[in-house]
C-alpha cells in the first residue's frame, strides 16, 4: 500500500513509501482509506509547534472507508461497512485518561494518509448513509470537539449564545451544532468575505477583527453588555483575555486550540471576577462521536468542505490548510 509517514531524521517532513499491508490481530479492522481530513495539528507538527507526542507514524486523524477485513474476534464491525473512527483509539468513553495518548491515531498511531489503516475495533464508528467518504472523514477531530466542548460542563440549550472563533472546522462545526439545537451565534473572523459565510450558516451577527481589533467589546454590545454563554476558543495565546471578557458572569470557555500560540496568560482576577469556567477540550470519546453522529443523522445536518484535493496533491492539501484562507474542512480524497 502507498504511504505517507513522519520523518524526524532532522526536522519533520512527510516521507512516501510502500510498504505491505498491516497484520490484523484478533481484535483489529482493516480499513480501505477512501478520504483523509488534516486539521490544524497535522501542519502544527511540520512546523515543530505542537506541544503533544509524535512519533514516526502515518499522519493524520481524521479519515473514512470501508471495512475489507477483520480479526477473528470482531464483533463490533464487519466487511463492507462505511466507518470512521476516534481519535484516540480506546477512549471509549467517560474522561479523558493519560493512558489514551499512546493510542492516538496520526501521533503515535498509523493514522489515515495511507491506502489502508489498521484499527482496533474499540475506535469504530459507523458513518450514516446520507454522508458520503469525503464527509465523513471530516468529523473525527473537529467535529467532535465542537459537541465535546458546547456539552463539556452542561449540555447546550436552545436560547443560549455561543461565540465562534474563525472559519476552521472546529468554529463551523460549533456553530452548526449549536444551531442545530437553537442555540445564538455570535462569530467574529479576519474578513468581511468570511462574515458572510459565517452568517449564511447561521450566526446571527459577526464581528470582523481586523477592522474592529476590540472585538470583546462589540460582542457585549451585541448581548446587551451580559456576554455570552458559552465560547468556544480556538487560538489561545492572543484571544483568551478578551474571550474572557467576552463571556457572561458563571459563562464557560472551552479552549480547544492554539492558533495564536502557546504562550500568554489570563489575570486570575478576570476569571475570578466573572465566575468563568474554563477547561481545555481533548476531542472526545468514541461515544461522544458516535452521540454527534445520532444528532447530525437526526437534522441531516451536513459538514462543510473546503476543498478536496487527490492523494497525489496532498502536499497541496497541506499548504491550503496552512495558509489559513480555508473556511471549513481540507480533505484529501483517495479515490480522486
Amino acid at each position: 500500500m502507498k504511504t505517507i509517514r513522519y520523518n524526524f531524521a532532522d526536522k519533520p517532513t512527510l516521507v512516501e513509501g510502500d510498504e505491505p499491508l498491516p497484520t490484523l490481530g484478533k481484535r483489529d479492522v482493516l480499513i480501505r482509506v477512501h478520504a483523509s481530513s488534516l486539521n490544524y495539528r497535522d501542519q502544527a507538527v511540520l512546523d515543530q509547534n505542537y506541544g503533544g507526542r509524535t512519533e514516526a507514524v502515518v499522519p493524520v486523524s481524521d479519515g473514512a472507508g470501508e471495512v475489507v477485513a477483520v480479526g477473528e474476534d470482531v464483533t463490533r464491525t464487519k466487511v463492507g461497512d462505511r466507518v470512521a473512527a476516534s481519535c484516540f483509539e480506546h477512549w471509549i468513553g467517560g474522561p479523558y485518561l493519560h493512558e489514551y495518548q499512546s493510542s492516538s491515531l496520526g501521533f503515535t498511531h498509523d493514522g489515515w494518509l495511507a491506502e489502508h489503516v489498521a484499527l482496533h475495533e474499540n475506535a469504530i464508528v459507523h458513518l450514516p448513509d446520507y454522508l458520503s467518504y469525503v464527509e465523513g472523514a471530516s468529523l473525527a477531530c473537529a467535529a467532535v470537539t465542537a459537541w465535546t466542548a458546547l456539552n463539556r460542563v452542561t449540555p447546550i440549550q436552545p436560547g443560549q449564545t455561543v461565540l465562534v472563533q474563525g472559519t476552521g472546522g472546529v468554529s463551523l462545526f460549533s456553530l452548526q451544532i449549536a444551531r442545530m439545537v437553537g442555540a445564538r451565534v455570535f462569530a467574529i473572523t479576519s474578513s468581511d468575505e468570511k462574515a458572510e459565510k459565517l452568517k449564511e450558516l447561521g450566526a446571527e451577527a459577526v464581528v470582523n477583527y481586523s477592522s474592529q481589533p476590540d472585538w470583546d467589546v462589540e460582542i457585549l454590545k451585541l448581548t446587551d453588555g451580559v456576554g455570552v454563554d458559552r465560547l468556544i476558543d480556538i487560538a489561545g495565546e492572543k484571544t483568551i483575555v478578551k474571550s474572557a471578557a467576552s463571556t457572561k458572569i458563571g459563562g464557560e470557555i472551552a479552549l480547544v486550540g492554539f492558533a495564536s500560540g502557546v504562550g500568554g496568560g489570563i489575570p486570575p482576577i478576570d476569571i475570578l471576577s466573572r465566575s468563568l469556567t474554563i477547561g481545555g477540550t481533548s476531542i472526545g470519546s468514541r461515544l461522544n462521536f458516535e452521540a454527534l453522529l445520532a444528532a447530525m443523522s437526526a437534522h441531516q445536518m451536513k459538514p462543510v468542505i473546503d476543498q478536496v484535493f487527490p492523494f497525489a496533491e496532498y502536499r497541496d492539501a497541506y499548504q491550503r490548510l496552512a495558509s489559513g484562507a480555508m473556511v471549513g474542512k481540507v480533505i484529501i480524497d483517495m479515490n480522486a
